[in-house]
């Protein structure tokens, strides 16, 4: 259990301090999300926003874990997330085309799920 807390600390000390996304993008994004699941459940109620939240969660999840372990932890390029080192230090560059893609799949997805099963 320790090492998933290590693991969990490590994950969100890593999205606090990467420069993947502007900060003003990473603070806008959870209002984007927030307002979005409010218009959702004025439009479709509590239960298939619930849903529709639920599995965009689990879904973004696996979306992470993959980048997490196909990285080795952040330390090396794969797809659109680019590792390059910079006065002997590793910096990322920002996020690319097939993280968002996913991000759009998985909210596609989560829309036909809680659409289709409440």
């Amino acid at each position: 259990m320790t090492k998933l807390l290590d693991e969990l600390k490590y994950d969100l000390s890593f999205m606090k301090s990467h420069s993947l996304q502007p900060q003003w993008y990473k603070i806008l994004k959870v209002f984007i999300l927030l307002g979005f699941l409010v218009g959702y459940s004025f439009l479709f109620g509590w239960m298939k926003t619930t849903l529709f939240f639920v599995v965009f969660t689990l879904l973004s999840a696996i979306v992470h874990l993959i980048y997490r372990t196909q990285t080795k932890k952040w330390k090396q390029s794969w797809l659109d997330f680019v590792v390059v080192e910079k006065d002997n230090q590793m910096t990322t560059k920002r996020i690319g085309l097939y993280y968002y893609a996913a991000v759009v799949l998985n909210a596609l997805i989560s829309l036909l799920i809680s659409q289709a099963l409440t």
